[in-house]
């Protein structure tokens, strides 16, 4: 369930996100839009994997370093002026909602885990 709604959410992330990348100086283009495409790749990657994998805390943990990586690459995209500050809010905010249906997904993985103990 948590998958395929973070999946979803985070697709439309990325389409916000490579439009927003097309405004960036070309100097910049090819090294920190480069990153930040690899990073939301990544990102889409590790929710794939954690959606295949039975075990998925290890991967779960790694989504939330990837997604933590891409919001301070967002952050200093702003503060450098690659992307004005309403791009960065919108952005952001996809971000954030990623990062709460994850933390949902741990909190559910946690509770399974904690079931299956008993």
């Amino acid at each position: 369930m948590y998958a395929l709604s973070i999946e979803e959410k985070t697709r439309e992330m990325m389409v916000y996100g490579y439009l927003a990348l097309k405004q960036f100086p070309k100097h910049e283009t090819h090294v920190m839009g480069a990153e930040i495409r690899r990073s939301m790749l990544a990102l889409q990657r590790l929710i794939i994997t954690a959606f295949k994998r039975y075990h998925k805390k290890t991967t779960l943990t790694d989504m939330d370093i990837e997604l933590t990586m891409l919001k301070r690459m967002i952050r200093t995209a702003k503060d450098m002026r690659y992307l004005d500050t309403k791009k960065y809010k919108i952005w952001s905010e996809k971000l954030i909602e990623i990062g709460k249906m994850l933390g949902g997904w741990v909190k559910s993985v946690k509770m399974k885990n904690k079931d299956a103990a008993l």
